[in-house]
């Protein structure tokens, strides 16, 4: 395979890839009130983080944190906190509630994920390929 087909190739399964775990993420979620982006934010939230530092995790622009946020803070999950050392900034912390949801969101996107298929050597191995390839951009 000559190398503009094999990286068109490898695009287009990365590109499935992300399909299939976007479907994965809609599906564990689908019998409870949560968004896509709220569950998503809810597992990136392991620790308190600003709107900024969410929004870089979740890859999204801050503006659609702010919206996401305001609802799970609407549903008792979260709070928006003083930060420790910036006094113009806000940490956002789960709630007890929200520690309980995130518990179940991650064990529920840890079942029959679309890398189940792979060994966890496999997985390691993509992990370092893929931090790699985006390293470089």
């Amino acid at each position: 395979m000559d190398e503009p087909m094999a990286a068109r190739e490898l695009c287009g399964l990365i590109s499935e890839l992300a399909h299939n775990i976007n479907e994965h993420v809609r599906g564990c979620i689908a019998d409870t009130n949560l968004t896509a982006p709220q569950a998503i934010a809810l597992r990136e939230l392991s620790e308190p983080l600003t709107m900024r530092e969410l929004a870089d995790r979740m890859h999204c622009a801050t503006s659609n944190v702010t919206f996401v946020v305001d609802r799970l803070e609407k549903n008792g999950l979260v709070t928006r906190q003083p930060h420790p050392r910036d006094r113009r900034a806000k940490q956002l912390a789960l709630t007890a509630e929200g520690e309980r949801q995130r518990a179940q969101i991650i064990e529920r996107f840890s079942v029959n994920t679309p890398l189940a298929g792979l060994t966890q050597a496999e997985q390691q191995a993509l992990h370092g390929l893929l931090q790699r390839a985006l390293a470089d951009r």
